[in-house]
């Protein structure tokens, strides 16, 4: 019993989307019990109740792990954080591979658990299990902010991309030739035009004083409005679908002046942000994407070396090689936002900074296409990020 309570003590928790399973043990191996919790206050309160109990028989250190952190787990990892246990997160894909080498005799969620206990035991002694089961760093509040603010963002800019895509559409459908005037549906002026009129065949005789009258259509714009009402034609349908397309008019407004809210946001929130702001020092990486990749990122902590940070971006790939052959394969283990928000900054990078421009053109001439040529970029770019992030400093050339 002595030699039992110098060991620390480790909670499995496998999570679900009402209810949650956990497997308690010491990291000598020994099995302690197993409970199930549900995802509510009082079952919150309940597991950790059930850890303090279980905490007599160890030396008060509690590691807790879930499978699921950041999905399902929210917010019970982030209670974990504050009541000072260490967090560790169990990867799904590694995890698989795992039970692949050492199958279990049948699959439910309280084994699932107890398996957990298995990968804290063996995390020590067999290199695979150390890379199954992380330690999750603390992230800073502001680049949680920055995360979910800049996720919302996103889906905010794609959904606005769909209902575009849809305008464009039913605009050639119901007025041929109307889009012409413009170069992209998604101005500013010209949703204004079609918001304008509830009926839009009335368009067609609208004068030029009334026209100047819709916020940001001026004297240029109007001029395309006239040329277009002397050839304006509509489908038999337009009565019909007419309605339809203005309340897609409405939403892509309303979306555009959330994503404009939004934005006003992360930047006042960057400001509090050193990650932020050491991003933002790098030529060509603009607001948006450093409050994706500060919020992505979280802290720096996360990653031991430069590779891990790159595999994350979507920068490196993993070696896929045999025999004679050399090769390569995409990671499972991306994060796609990161990625696709290092790749626009790259894009911009590459024209503000004269060697990085270079270097993607050395690349192109080799015949890389140019997403290939930016993650080359991106490869070095994240050396440099690296070394920032860990120094605690600026971008400099």
């Amino acid at each position: 019993m002595r030699q039992s309570t110098t060991q620390g003590l480790h909670v499995s928790v496998d999570t679900g989307c009402y209810q949650h399973h956990g497997a308690v043990g010491l990291s000598n191996g020994k099995y302690l019990g197993s409970f199930e919790f549900p995802h509510t206050k009082l079952g919150f309160a309940e597991f950790f109740a059930t850890i303090e109990r279980y905490k007599k028989h160890s030396n008060g250190k509690v590691c807790v792990a879930m499978e699921g952190y950041n999905g399902h787990a929210r917010p019970l990892d982030r209670m974990v954080q504050i009541r000072g246990y260490r967090l560790f997160n169990i990867n799904n894909v590694k995890l698989a591979r795992f039970k692949e080498i050492f199958p279990g005799a049948a699959k439910t969620d309280p084994i699932d658990a107890r398996k957990g206990l298995e990968l804290f035991q063996l995390q020590q002694t067999l290199p695979l299990a150390k890379t199954v089961v992380e330690e999750v760093s603390p992230v800073g509040e502001v680049e949680q902010q920055l995360k979910r603010l800049s996720r919302r963002r996103r889906r905010l800019v794609d959904e606005r991309t769909r209902y575009i895509n849809t305008l464009q559409a039913d605009l050639r459908a119901v007025s041929p030739g109307l889009i012409e005037i413009t170069a992209d549906v998604g101005n500013v002026w010209f949703l204004n035009f079609l918001a304008s009129a509830k009926d839009f065949r009335q368009m067609k005789q609208r004068k030029e004083s009334r026209l100047l009258k819709i916020k940001q259509v001026g004297k240029r714009y109007v001029a395309a409005i006239l040329a277009w009402q002397e050839n304006a034609l509509f489908s038999d349908d337009i009565a019909f679908v007419w309605p339809l397309v203005h309340q897609d008019v409405l939403r892509i407004i309303e979306l555009r002046k959330m994503v404009k809210t939004i934005d006003k946001q992360l930047i006042c929130l960057m400001e509090q942000s050193t990650l932020a702001r050491h991003l933002l020092s790098i030529k060509g990486f603009g607001d948006t994407s450093c409050a994706e990749l500060a919020g992505e990122i979280g802290c720096i902590e996360r990653f031991a070396k430069e590779a891990s940070l790159a595999l994350y971006l979507g920068m490196a790939a993993l070696d896929n090689s045999s025999g004679t052959y050399q090769g390569s394969k995409r990671s499972k283990q991306v994060n796609q936002r990161a990625k696709m928000a290092m790749m626009n900054a790259l894009d911009k990078h590459r024209r503000w900074v004269e060697q990085s421009g270079s270097y993607y053109r050395k690349k192109r001439n080799e015949g890389k296409k140019h997403n290939q040529a930016l993650r080359s970029l991106g490869r070095h770019v994240v050396r440099v990020i690296f070394k920032m992030l860990k120094e605690d400093r600026d971008y400099y050339l």
